[in-house]
C-alpha cells in the first residue's frame, strides 16, 4: 500500500488531493453512520503527520455540513498534551468521535498525549478511526504497552483508505479495529509491473465470496462419483472422529466418494454412513494408502493419526509417492517435523502439490521458529521451504502459494474455536482439490484451500450457535452455505 501511495504521487495525483480524498471519505463515512449532521455534534482528535492531516480534512467538512465540530490536535509522537477536562466534556456531549492521530506507519507505543486520549474516548458513543486505530501496527495487527484496553484506540469502526491493511485482520488489531469499511481514493493498489522481479511487491489479497466463485462448487450432470472421490486417511486409538469428520465434510463440500482409512482395530467404531471405511494398519501404512490411490482426485493425511514413530517413514514414502493431490494436516504434519527436504524432493518430481494446514503450534514444530507477529511473512516463508500451499489457521487465516501471493480469509470467527473444525476444514479442501479434475497445479490449489477457508468460515457463522458451536454444526451448516454461494454463479 505505502509503495501504491508514492506511485500515484510520482505519477501527478499531488499528496494534497489524496489527503482530500480521504478526509472528505471519512466525512461522508461519518454522516452516514449517523444519518445526518443536523444538531449533531463531533470530537476529531489529529494527529501530527498524514493520519491527523486526514482528520482536519474531514473536521473541516463536517463543519461545512453543519456539525457543530471540537478538534484536539496532539501534534507528533509525545505530543504537547491535551487538557483532560475540555476533551472529556466534549467527549460527553458528543455522538461520534474521530480518532486521526497515528495511521498505518506508527510504530511503538502510545504515549504522551496520544495516551491520554486513548483513556478517554471511551467517553464517546461512537468511535471512529482513520485508515487504522492509533496503536496498532499496520504490517501486523500486534499493540505494543499497557495503555487502556491494551494500548491501542478500541474503534467501535475503522474507515480503511483503499485497501486492507495486515494490521486490520490480525489479532488484536482486528478486535480493537470494529467494522472496517474500505473507501476508493483512487489510488491504484496492485504489483509494481515496472519493478525487477527481485523487487516486485507481492500482493496479500483479502479473500472474498467473488473470489471463492472460481473454486469448482458445481456438480455437473455427467459426473461420476468418481469423479471427485477423495480418500481421508487417520486415525488412532480413542481419535477415529478426527478422520470420520473430515470424511463427512469432505462429503458436504462436493466430494462424490469419500473413504476412511482407519486403524483395522476401529473400523468398528465407525458408525454406519455414507463414508466407505477401509482398513490401514501402521505395519503396511504405506501400501495400503497408495493401493488405488490414483482414483481419487485427493488424498486428506493426518487427523488423529497419531504420534506413532513408525509412521514417520511411511508418510514420507506417501508424499514421495503419491499421484494426487494431498492436504496434509494435524499429526501428518507432525511426521514431517525436522524434514521439510520430503516436501521439494515430491514438488521436484512433478507430483501434485501438497497443501499445509498447521496451526500456530505445528508451524513452529515444523518450520522451527514460532510463527510471530507477522504471519503474513511467517505463511510465505513456510511455503517457499516447502514448494507446497500454506494455510496458517488462525484468526485472520493466511493461504500463501511457494511465489509468495497471499491471501487472507477474515471471516472466520471465534465460533471456530473449539475442538475438531480443523478436521472439518482438511475435508472440505480434500474436496475442493479433488474437483479440479486432476489439473491442479500451486495456484489450483491455492484457490481451493483459500476458499474452503473463506466458506469455513460462513458456515461457522450460518450455525448460528456462537460460542456453543462444535465441529459437527459447521458440517451440517455447508449445505445451506454453499446453496448461498451457488445462487450467485453465472
Amino acid at each position: 500500500m505505502a509503495a501504491a501511495d508514492q506511485r500515484t504521487i510520482a505519477s501527478g495525483t499531488p499528496e494534497s488531493v489524496l489527503i482530500e480524498r480521504a478526509g472528505r471519505a471519512l466525512a461522508h463515512h461519518v454522516r452516514a453512520t449517523l444519518g445526518g449532521t443536523y444538531g449533531r455534534r463531533g470530537v476529531v482528535v489529529c494527529g501530527g503527520g498524514n493520519n491527523g492531516a486526514d482528520g482536519r480534512v474531514a473536521a473541516r467538512v463536517l463543519r461545512q455540513w453543519g456539525m457543530g465540530i471540537d478538534v484536539f490536535d496532539i501534534g507528533g509522537r509525545g505530543g504537547d498534551g491535551v487538557d483532560a477536562r475540555p476533551l472529556a466534556r466534549a467527549l460527553d456531549r458528543c455522538d461520534v468521535a474521530v480518532d486521526a492521530m497515528f495511521g498505518t506507519g506508527f510504530r511503538g507505543t502510545l504515549d504522551g498525549a496520544a495516551l491520554d486520549v486513548d483513556a478517554e474516548l471511551y467517553r464517546a458513543p461512537l468511535i471512529v478511526s482513520a485508515d487504522i486505530p492509533s496503536g496498532v501496527d499496520g504490517a501486523t495487527g500486534e499493540i505494543r504497552g499497557d495503555g487502556f484496553i491494551g494500548g491501542a484506540v478500541l474503534a467501535h469502526e475503522t474507515v480503511c483508505f483503499q485497501a486492507w491493511k495486515p494490521g486490520l485482520l490480525f489479532e488484536p488489531g482486528r478486535f480493537h479495529a470494529g467494522l472496517v469499511t474500505v473507501v476508493d481514493i483512487g489510488i491504484a493498489v496492485g504489483p509494481d509491473e515496472s519493478a525487477s522481479a527481485a523487487d516486485a511487491v507481492k500482493v496479500a489479497g483479502v479473500w472474498t465470496r467473488d473470489d471463492t466463485l472460481r473454486a469448482p462448487l458445481e456438480r455437473w450432470p455427467y459426473e461420476h462419483k468418481w469423479s471427485s472421490a477423495v480418500l481421508v486417511v487417520g486415525g488412532s486409538p480413542g481419535m477415529v472422529g478426527a478422520p470420520l469428520m473430515s470424511a463427512r465434510a469432505a462429503h458436504r463440500c462436493g466430494a462424490g466418494m469419500v473413504v476412511a482409512g482407519l486403524p483395522a482395530s476401529s473400523i468398528a467404531d465407525a458408525p454406519p454412513s455414507e463414508i466407505v471405511v477401509r482398513p490401514i494398519d501402521a505395519q503396511t501404512f504405506a501400501a495400503g494408502v497408495l493401493d488405488g490411490l490414483e482414483r481419487f482426485g485427493a488424498l486428506v493425511l493426518g487427523p488423529g493419526l497419531g504420534r506413532n514413530s513408525e509412521l514417520r517413514g511411511a508418510v514420507r514414502e506417501v508424499l514421495l509417492r503419491a499421484p494426487v493431490p494431498i492436504v496434509l494436516d494435524a499429526d501428518g504434519l507432525t511426521a514431517i517435523a525436522g524434514d521439510l527436504g520430503v516436501l521439494r524432493e515430491r514438488a521436484a518430481a512433478g507430483h501434485p502439490p501438497v497443501v499445509l494446514t498447521p496451526h500456530d503450534g505445528e508451524y513452529a514444530r515444523l518450520a522451527g521458529t514460532p510463527v510471530g507477529v507477522d504471519r503474513i511473512d511467517a505463511a510465505r516463508r513456510l511455503a517457499a521451504r516447502t514448494a507446497g500451499v500454506v494455510l496458517l489457521k488462525g484468526p485472520g487465516t493466511v493461504v500463501a502459494r511457494p511465489d509468495g501471493m497471499v491471501a487472507v480469509c477474515a471471516n472466520g470467527g471465534s465460533e471456530l474455536a473449539t475442538a475438531g473444525t480443523g478436521d472439518v476444514l482438511s475435508g472440505m479442501i480434500g474436496a475442493l482439490l479433488a474437483r479440479t479434475g486432476g489439473r491442479t497445479d500451486a495456484a489450483l490449489a491455492h484457490t481451493a484451500a483459500a476458499s474452503a477457508a473463506w466458506i469455513h468460515g460462513e458456515a461457522a457463522r450460518a450455525a448460528g450457535n456462537g460460542p456453543s458451536t462444535v465441529a459437527s454444526d459447521v458440517i451440517e451448516a455447508l449445505p445451506r452455505t454453499l446453496h448461498a454461494v451457488r445462487r450467485l454463479s453465472p
